[in-house]
């Protein structure tokens, strides 16, 4: 494979803007954060024969499945039906027909779930932002949501799908983009994630069985509000969450095919190349470096790192690029091993378990960052 060199006035080396004030005027409140799983929990060890009874051919050799689910990091996942109820979904119309069954549960859940954290109502919501890359619908999850949990009829919605593992990351971002301009404001971001109907039955190929022993389902609601906005019950003394001081975006020229879906008759068929760890090695850390060097910041001024966990290379990969102590990323390590890897869902999992077990002291700096298809990144700046 072919690794892009990023170079000229795309280099990430060659920002040479002086350090931006790190406390905006305008910054973001993040509310409350909340996780919902489906109720089917399984051990590791427990699907690796039922995936491969899936996935490969009668009679075919199960050494290398069972080499990538012991390898994969992942001790426990939730899947939205039971292991055994897979080989009746026959086609992607049946898949999707799952996903938005499932997913308008499990959406609910977590939206009103985190509201009632936040200490707010259904009808103070302004702007509902849903990210899905699992199924597709029209209307969109947000609109069949709305009337099921009292959003008001005027709420503006922005539906978003491509966007795969790094939409927890990029839909934060875009929830503050508008509560800087909408500082009475109270937004939304709902992540659903239902990777185990995007399985391909038949499939044998080393993407397909990456992802039979790498993904979970579930889904995560984020209550943020805008600047003028009164404090919900979450910043009451003790219970504080982080504000967002900046984000940067970043997409990766020529590496389109790493990452993604092939789309066709049997519905999304998965992409990871091999290269992707390679990339973040190349270029994530000088990214990262220039964005923090922007607000003053170094890479030892962070004390709370979240991190989608795209896989025990990827996130080996980032610990090396940027230097970080061992256990600098144990959120995520302990996040992929207990839920697996839930695309968007999962960036926002490991905030909610940050703020609930581990959460820094006021003023502390925390760096919330994911990667997905483009091949693009996305850094949200966190001060708690």
């Amino acid at each position: 494979m072919r690794v892009p060199v990023i170079t000229g006035a795309d280099a990430f080396s060659a920002r040479t803007a002086p350090p931006r004030p790190t406390t905006p005027t305008k910054a973001t409140k993040i509310a409350a954060v909340r996780t919902a799983l489906p109720p089917h929990r399984y051990a590791q060890d427990d699907l690796t024969e039922p995936i491969g009874d899936l996935c490969l051919p009668p009679g075919a050799d199960r050494a290398v499945l069972r080499r990538l689910h012991a390898s994969a990091g992942v001790r426990t996942r939730h899947l939205t039906l039971p292991i055994e109820r897979y080989s009746d979904l026959r086609d992607f119309g049946q898949c999707n027909d799952a996903w938005m069954a499932a997913g308008l549960e499990l959406g609910e859940e977590a939206l009103t779930g985190a509201l009632q954290d936040a200490g707010l109502e259904p009808a103070d919501v302004d702007l509902l932002v849903c990210a899905s890359i699992t199924g597709i619908g029209a209307p969109s999850l947000d609109a069949r949501l709305a009337g099921r949990v009292g959003l008001r009829p005027d709420i503006k919605r922005l539906p978003v799908f491509g966007l795969g593992c790094v939409a927890g990351a990029a839909g934060l971002s875009r929830v503050h983009d508008y509560l800087r301009g909408h500082p009475d404001d109270t937004a939304v971001l709902l992540t659903v994630e239902l990777c185990s109907l995007t399985l391909q039955q038949r499939d044998h190929s080393p993407a397909n069985l990456i992802a039979g022993a790498l993904f979970g389902d579930g889904a995560a609601a984020l209550v943020a509000r805008g600047s003028n906005c009164a404090n919900g019950a979450a910043t009451e003394p003790g219970r504080a969450g982080p504000s967002v001081v900046a984000t940067c975006s970043r997409l990766y020229p020529d590496t389109e095919q790493l990452l993604g879906w092939d789309i066709g008759a049997s519905g999304f068929r998965v992409v990871i190349d091999a290269g992707v760890p390679g990339i973040v090695r190349d270029h994530f850390g000088l990214h990262l470096r220039a964005f923090l060097g922007e607000h003053g910041l170094t890479i030892d001024d962070i004390e709370t790192w979240v991190c989608h966990p795209g896989g025990p290379k990827v996130l080996s990969a980032v610990t090396d690029t940027l230097g970080l102590p061992d256990d600098a990323l144990d959120s995520a390590w302990h996040s992929l091993a207990t839920v697996g890897n839930m695309s968007s869902v999962s960036v926002l999992h490991i905030l909610q378990n940050t703020w609930q077990f581990r959460r820094p002291g006021p003023g502390a700096w925390g760096l919330l960052m994911a990667m997905g298809p483009g091949f693009c990144s996305e850094l949200v700046l966190l001060r708690w």
